[in-house]
């Protein structure tokens, strides 16, 4: 069977297809190709740029602007080729090389120079750089703006309802009350906090050979600087130079942004579940678009599916990225190959990610607050405030203020006329008693109103 959507194994190219095609220029094997042939130029570059290297003269601009033009037009069919040197040589990286030299040798001016392509490398030096570039890449094209739009539809959401008084629920129990906007608002915050902190993971590279020490570097030009060198190159492609490392970069900088992102998708698995619930107690209804079907047999149903399905990818996609976490900075002495297979996968966790915020942004989109379900909620729990009018008590040493109300309210239905005449009865200042029995379940909200629109 020829590859199509219908016929792919994995979803985030088959059934999902249409939701990560922004992924398949930054982390397919298209691109990993790319970028391993842009990490070669540039380092065919930065030799031509070093002048204790005589073997290599400086560049001139006909032969700088060959060389950008063969990485702008790099496309399918060029990546094409380079599958099919590897089909013959059995060696990935390798192949990048080869394809490499055989472009060059269209031009005279860089065919004189061929050899030193891949120049001292391992097929780390080349791998770590690529991987990383497209690792930046997708937070930065992909990742970040989609967040981005997430967290602010978000905000949104707890503005237009920061004043809603909504009945607490701890323990799943009725409890103190707060407001719809100021619990989208602690979302907001959170997943705030942990969306920068995953931008600001840094990505770090090297190039310093076989095992880390640039041993056949020095053999053939021991006056060369090669660490200054492999700075100023690694800091040129946008990455964060490492100084010590074995035959591969250790992947420290990968794990810290894998466990960035799961740490942000837990917030949002979180989220998820308390929007479903929410839908469950009827606080927020959904949107009813007519054409859809919710249930195969049940006509009246409207599922929260976009919130379920963004809970099912990110566990996935955090269960991928908490393994890449773990494995990839494990290598046994100077280098195994387990990292390999694992690396092929990040734009698997990345995708369920992905498809996880397009899911949770359009659910949001679909949110429409019940305010009749919140305001019958909370009135027939009014025993919430038996938490106000204790401490009101112990403010002016009422004596036994907890143990009164615990008395009075606890698991019992508790009438308002029940509650009011028992603050009637305390020994209290007229005004502090004023407003006490002025407090309904819907204003005793405290600064949720405010929190929530400071966001």
């Amino acid at each position: 069977m020829d590859l199509t959507r219908l016929t792919a194994i994995s979803p985030i190219d088959g059934r999902y297809g249409e939701k990560t095609t922004s992924l398949a220029p930054l982390v397919s094997e298209y691109a990993l190709l790319r970028q391993r042939l842009t990490v070669e130029v540039r380092w065919l570059q930065a030799l031509a740029a070093e002048p204790a290297i005589r073997e290599v003269p400086a560049l001139s601009a006909n032969a700088k602007r060959f060389l950008e033009t063969l990485l702008e037009d790099f496309d399918l069919h060029a990546a094409e080729r380079i599958k099919h040197i590897e089909r013959t040589i059995n060696h990935d990286v390798k192949a990048v090389e080869y394809f490499l030299k055989e472009r060059l040798a269209e031009y005279p001016e860089l065919a004189a120079v061929r050899e030193f392509v891949h120049f001292a490398c391992t097929s780390e030096d080349i791998n770590n750089l690529a991987y990383a570039r497209m690792l930046k890449a997708v937070r930065e094209e992909v990742l970040r703006p989609g967040l981005d739009a997430l967290i602010e539809r978000l905000r949104e959401l707890a503005h237009v309802h920061a004043g809603a008084a909504m009945l607490g629920r701890t323990h799943g129990q009725p409890a103190s009350p707060t407001t719809l906007g100021k619990e989208l608002a602690n979302s907001v915050r959170r997943l705030q906090r942990q969306h920068q902190q995953f931008l600001d993971v840094p990505l770090p590279g090297k190039i310093n050979g076989a095992v880390g020490n640039y041993n056949a570097h020095v053999c053939a030009y021991p006056e060369v600087d090669w660490r200054a060198l492999a700075r100023r190159y690694i800091e040129g492609l946008g990455l964060e130079w490492n100084p010590y490392t074995t035959q591969i970069e250790p992947h420290d900088g990968i794990a810290e942004l894998f466990d960035a992102l799961a740490r942000l998708n837990t917030v949002l698995i979180d989220l998820a579940r308390d929007i479903w619930g929410y839908i469950a107690l009827g606080y927020f209804k959904q949107r009813l678009i007519e054409s859809e079907v919710g249930s195969s047999t049940m006509p009246h149903k409207i599922n929260p599916i976009d919130f379920e399905n963004a809970e099912g990818n990110l566990g996935i996609a955090n269960a991928l990225l908490g393994h890449l976490a773990r494995k990839l900075p494990i290598s046994r002495w100077q280098r195994d190959l387990t990292d390999s297979t694992a690396l092929r996968n990040i734009g698997v966790a990345l995708a369920h990610s992905h498809i996880a915020y397009q899911a949770l942004y359009k659910g949001l989109g679909k949110l429409e607050a019940d305010y009749q379900r919140l305001h019958d909620d909370l009135e027939a729990n009014w025993a919430v405030l038996a938490e106000a009018v204790q401490t009101v008590m112990r403010r002016y040493g009422i004596e036994a203020p907890y143990e009164r109300l615990k008395a009075l309210t606890r698991g019992q239905r508790v009438e308002p006329a029940v509650l009011r005449a028992f603050m009637h009865d305390l020994n209290l200042p007229e005004p502090a008693r004023r407003e006490l029995e002025a407090l309904t379940p819907a204003t005793y909200i405290g600064l949720a109103e405010r929190l929530a629109r400071e966001v």
